[in-house]
């Protein structure tokens, strides 16, 4: 539970709201668990309330794709008057309250409903290239929302300013472009886990075709859950590039202050250890889905425990 001195009184019942979202989600990774200082813990319920409905808009079984735009459309509509100072719904005052006392720009937002709308309409990825722009949109921006909410990080300015750095030759903040990685790997990492029920259960099948068609894969291979050793090698070989997007982004953790550092680099050790699992399986998550049980993020806890207080 939150602190109730840390919001309003009068917005305790819709930050209750959002953790009740939270807390009736199974995640991959943690999501404002206790490690994550007390002060941002409510802010990251109204954050995880908003992405988690939006995204459930774009999973909803049995609904067409002009419903579930609309609804994306109507969550946008919501934002706005968040933004205006004008809420009309529990998350959204939340959502409100966080944007009015952290300086929080609605970019960052407006950035994720972007990726749940490309998760209506864009089912296949050709490229490896295409699919890191979709985690720039899907991922990247929650990252950056925590660093800015911890004070460690002013939101950089538009995406497409962050392009045209990229395309100069400029690098972006360390903490930025560590952030970047660590959560385009987290994105990843998901894909990965989920492979044998994402497309299957009609969300969008997150493989570049330019790499299936390296490892001769096949769509109907994976949409009919046939493993086979190039569907293993295929996996395994994506599985290695994310990996080394998690080491690139690995400095993160040690740029930032107790607790956070021991938060952000918990979810790293998460992530490793769900790529662990893969590769244990020769790639094969058709069929069985790698989890961590509670004894896998007890190790990953202890070992990162270790690691961050040396």
């Amino acid at each position: 539970m939150f602190n109730a001195n840390l919001v309003p009184p009068a917005l305790e019942d819709d930050f209750r709201y959002c953790l009740e979202i939270v807390h009736n989600r199974e995640e991959n990774f943690p999501v404002a668990s206790l490690l994550v200082p007390p002060r941002l813990r409510p802010f990251l319920y109204a954050i995880y309330a908003f992405a988690r409905t939006a995204d459930d808009f774009a999973d909803l079984p049995g609904r067409d794709e002009a419903t579930r735009m609309q609804l994306l459309d109507d969550w946008t509509r919501r934002l706005e008057r968040a933004e205006a100072g004008q809420p009309d719904h529990p998350i959204f005052r939340a959502l409100s309250y966080v944007i009015r006392t952290t300086d929080l720009p609605s970019e960052p937002l407006h950035q994720l409903l972007i990726a749940f709308r490309m998760d209506v309409t864009n089912k296949r990825y050709d490229t490896l290239e295409e699919l890191l722009d979709y985690c720039r949109y899907s991922a990247n921006p929650v990252g950056r929302i925590v660093l800015h909410l911890a004070g460690e990080l002013a939101y950089e300015a538009g995406e497409q300013e962050l392009r045209e750095e990229r395309l100069s030759g400029v690098p972006l903040s360390c903490r930025a472009a560590c952030s970047d990685a660590v959560c385009t790997a987290l994105q990843l990492t998901n894909h990965l886990q989920d492979l044998g029920q994402d497309a299957w259960s009609g969300r969008p099948l997150y493989l570049p075709k330019e790499e299936m068609d390296r490892f001769e894969v096949s769509e109907e291979m994976i949409l009919k859950r046939r493993f086979s050793p190039a569907v293993g090698s295929l996996i395994l070989h994506l599985t290695a590039q994310v990996r080394d997007m998690f080491w690139s982004g690995d400095r993160l953790w040690r740029q930032v202050p107790w607790p956070l550092n021991l938060e952000l680099a918990m979810i790293s050790a998460c992530g490793l250890a769900v790529l662990n699992k893969i590769e244990a399986s020769g790639g094969n998550t058709l069929r069985v889905r790698p989890r961590l049980s509670v004894w896998d993020r007890a190790v990953c806890f202890k070992n990162v425990l270790a690691q961050v207080m040396v």
